[in-house]
């Protein structure tokens, strides 16, 4: 399956909003970010530098992995439905990113609900990624 890593791509207004309440993380090496499964705690901004984004089967099989495009929003699904992590994303050694937890995101969308738009419009952009992936297989 081949997911379009634009979906990802937040607009440069919303990664300036959440950069505000955001900790810098920067990689000396690959650096899991979340595994597929894992409670959501956070949601990760890919600043520079790479990512990767996978999911795989129960069993283990790879059934998508990609390489997050820059301004991505890793983890937002999760964080916004309180379930666990679909996806597992890795940082790469040089990569610079941001960390919101999900607290001061959730404060941040009611505090500023345009923004809130903004992250739909994310959310919509995976979903019809995941969509025309689907209807390639």
């Amino acid at each position: 399956m081949k997911l379009d890593p634009s979906a990802f791509v937040a607009d440069p207004e919303l990664i300036k909003a959440l950069d505000r309440h955001a900790l810098p993380i920067v990689c000396g090496e690959d650096r899991i970010l979340f595994h597929q499964g894992d409670a959501p705690n956070g949601l990760y901004i890919l600043n520079t530098g790479s990512a990767t984004l996978s999911m795989t089967t129960p069993g283990g099989d790879s059934i998508v992995s990609m390489q997050a495009a820059t301004g991505s929003l890793l983890g937002l699904p999760g964080v916004i439905s309180n379930q666990p992590y679909t996806l597992t994303a890795v940082a790469h050694n040089g990569a610079r990113l941001s960390y919101v937890c999900r607290g001061d995101f959730t404060a941040l969308m009611q505090t500023e609900p345009l923004l809130s738009l903004k992250i739909l419009q994310v959310l919509a952009a995976e979903v019809s990624s995941a969509r025309r992936a689907l209807v390639d297989l």
